[in-house]
């Protein structure tokens, strides 16, 4: 298996930042890592030795970005003004930077076709997936969302503002009234799963709060709920992800 390392400048944080992408052609999976993680995790807790198969059957290729939640909503001792504004220089760095560098590298990987972008994570990474296909639906055509939270409820500690509010599906989606961004999500295969096991409470309440507004929204997507022993750790993720790569990808 192909793997690179690139360690580069972003203006939007004004530092570097690292990344790891997996393979050698296939479709784009942009990988955010879990709460607090970093670009290497997934490979550290074994997702990337799952994901194996496909990586080299040229099926995807991996591209882990690294994350700053440490500093943004997991820093609950931290300003809610400063971290979300924060937060919201990351969500620029990943789509206006980023992802320009994931094409370009897809692009060299599959002979100048540039291939549409899947976005994958558990947890935060769950979280983070959502927020960029809804917020730019237009930078993603697939989504596999595993036991995500879909609001800022449990970072801000009540706070709320209108940084706070664009970056908390379940506040903005439900009152998001513009066509063609909802034509564009329209289009997408989507992917929200949750367990019923340990830790994933607040998860399930979340994702059948999305499932509702996705459902008024008339956006198709797959909501599904597994069972009481599915717990929110990374031994059902090995198993959930697989199981939805093989429903989304061509």
């Amino acid at each position: 298996m192909k793997e690179e390392y690139f360690k580069e400048y972003s203006p939007a944080l004004e530092r570097d930042m690292e990344f790891k992408v997996y393979g050698h052609t296939g479709k784009p999976v942009l990988v955010f890592p879990p709460g607090s993680g970093r670009f290497w995790h997934y490979e550290y807790h074994g997702m990337v030795d799952v994901c194996r198969p496909y990586i080299d059957d040229g099926r995807i290729q991996l591209f882990c970005v690294d994350g700053i939640d440490e500093y943004t909503w997991d820093d609950k001792d931290g300003n809610p003004y400063d971290r979300i504004r924060l937060h919201e220089r990351y969500f620029n760095y990943v789509t206006e930077e980023f992802v320009p560098r994931l094409k370009e590298i897809s692009r060299d990987a599959n002979s100048g076709k540039e291939i549409g972008i899947m976005a994958t994570g558990c947890s935060m990474g769950a979280f983070h997936s959502a927020l960029m296909f809804f917020r730019r639906p237009d930078l993603l055509d697939s989504v596999i969302a595993l036991s995500g939270l879909y609001s800022s409820r449990y970072f801000m500690g009540g706070y709320m503002d209108e940084v706070v509010y664009f970056n908390s599906v379940l506040d903005f989606l439900p009152n998001l009234t513009d066509e063609r961004l909802l034509d564009e999500m329209r289009k997408a295969r989507l992917v929200f799963c949750v367990g019923q096991g340990a830790w994933e409470d607040p998860m399930i309440e979340e994702t059948l709060a999305l499932k509702h507004i996705l459902e008024e929204k008339h956006i198709p997507a797959f909501v599904d709920i597994w069972g009481k022993d599915v717990n929110h750790d990374w031994n059902w993720w090995y198993v959930q992800l697989p199981y939805f790569l093989d429903r989304v990808l061509d």
